[in-house]
This record gives structure tokens, C-alpha cells and sequence, in this order.
């Protein structure tokens, strides 16, 4: 499978803003996230693993993390990359669950 447009686009703009940013940034995080649906390639979950931020994005960072979890490969998967990020970070602890 390749990787759907929705998924480059959200990845493309970065990571997910933080709790302080403006309105409209938050606004267009969700939108971007929206677009996605489930499930996911294990290569786009591999991708959206750089588009955690730092804190919860008034809960997108949870709406991110179970559109990771629905990749055919989540509880097994190798998450190497942004390894320092507490959202991945939560991931692998939860494939221990």
C-alpha cells in the first residue's frame, strides 16, 4: 500500500502545534487529522510518528496515537523514530498492554 495524500500532507506540515499556539493552527491540525481514516499502513504509521508535538494539542495527540494503534502491525512495530517523543514513547508502552 502505497501512502495515502492525507497522511503526507499532516506529515508535511510538521508537528502538531502546542497548546498555546493560535486557534486556526490547532483548526488545521484537526482538519489534517480528519482527512486520515482508518485503518493505516504500517508505513504511514511509521510516518505519523514524526507528527507528534510536544503535549496533547487539546486532544489530537490521542486521536494521532489511536490512528497509529489501527496499523496491522501496531503492537509489534518498531517505534525508533522520534523515540525521545512521550506520545511515542506512550506507544511502546502500550503494546506491552
Amino acid at each position: 500500500m502505497s501512502v495515502r495524500q492525507a497522511v503526507r500532507e499532516l506529515v508535511s506540515a510538521g508537528t502538531f502545534p502546542t497548546e498555546d499556539a493560535s486557534v486556526e493552527e490547532i483548526a488545521e491540525t484537526q482538519r489534517l487529522l480528519e482527512c486520515i481514516e482508518m485503518p493505516i499502513s504500517d508505513e504511514e504509521a511509521q510516518l505519523l510518528l514524526m507528527a507528534f508535538g510536544p503535549d496533547n494539542c487539546f486532544g489530537l495527540a490521542w486521536t494521532l496515537l489511536h490512528l497509529i494503534e489501527s496499523a496491522p502491525s501496531a503492537r509489534t512495530a518498531d517505534y525508533s523514530k522520534n523515540a525521545g517523543n512521550l506520545w511515542v514513547q506512550l506507544l511502546k508502552d502500550r503494546r506491552k498492554i
